[in-house]
């Protein structure tokens, strides 16, 4: 059975005028069951605002199943979930709508509108937060909203692909433009489940780069898969690792090494 180096209570680093830090994610108990096959069972963590967390595990031992059961896109079996003071285990879809508009989503899945520029996408990325037909559609967003697209396809560096439809871009773009739709709504959390999969090893480094920046800088609890052991290392606070239906791996990052890690790939 793997056995963590270092295990520790879940504590933020936070944003550097932000000492004090709530916990924006609180999972207690959390167990599910996919028919008969169990994933997980009775995990239990805390992200602190401003943290950034890597996921790390071995195929098939559910870590986005976890990040989906966090935004209540699929219910758990036991347990309970808390994002942002919203118990995601008993809330109405109102509740989750407003909850997840304080989201911010990078999946494996572009899931970009191939047909819509890549402004228009990105704009998608606030109906979340304002819903209605204005904000399907660039052509049809308010300034404000399109200024935010336009800073968020920036930050990514594709701004000067935003009139360009998605179903011309390559997959690293797509990608970059996925996480430019996750990062309009300014989100207070962000999920990403391998966001560096499609990109070269240096769009994979500059938008680790823009996550843990988001984490330091603005106080955004980040939370990521990765099979990088390089990069969970080097961009999260801390570490969780599922293996065996369990969470046997939750400590800072910076007291464990790579062989540590890959003792949850065995």
């Amino acid at each position: 059975m793997y056995k963590p180096a270092a295990a520790v209570q879940p504590v933020g680093t936070g944003a550097a005028e932000a000492p004090v830090l709530p916990v924006d994610v609180r999972v207690t108990g959390l167990s599910k069951t996919f028919g008969e096959v169990p994933i997980f069972q009775e995990i239990s963590f805390g992200l602190s605002r401003g943290e950034a967390v890597a996921l790390v595990g071995a195929n098939g031992t559910g870590k986005s199943t976890l990040l989906r059961c966090l935004m209540g896109l699929i219910p758990a079996d036991a347990g309970k979930v808390d994002v942002l003071g919203t118990d995601v285990t008993t809330a109405n879809s109102r509740a989750l709508r407003a909850m997840r508009g304080q989201i911010g989503l990078v999946s494996q899945k572009h899931n970009l509108v191939p047909r819509l520029s890549v402004l228009s996408n990105v704009v998608q990325g606030l109906l979340g937060q304002q819903s209605g037909l204005r904000h399907w559609s660039q052509s049809f967003a308010p300034a404000a909203s399109r200024e935010a697209a336009m800073e968020a396809l920036e930050r990514v560096g594709l701004a000067h692909l935003a009139a360009r439809r998605a179903d011309r871009l390559s997959g690293g773009q797509s990608q970059r433009v996925a996480i430019a739709r996750a990062l309009v709504g300014q989100p207070k959390v962000l999920i990403a489940d391998e966001p560096t999969a499609s990109l070269d090893p240096a769009a994979g480094e500059d938008i680790m780069d823009l996550f843990f920046g988001l984490a330091k800088d603005e106080g955004v609890t980040v939370v990521f898969i990765s099979h990088n052991i390089t990069h969970a290392l080097r961009y999260g606070d801390r570490v969780l690792g599922l293996a065996g239906g369990k969470m046997p791996l939750d400590a800072r990052a910076n007291s464990l090494s790579e062989a540590d890690l890959r003792g949850l790939y065995d």
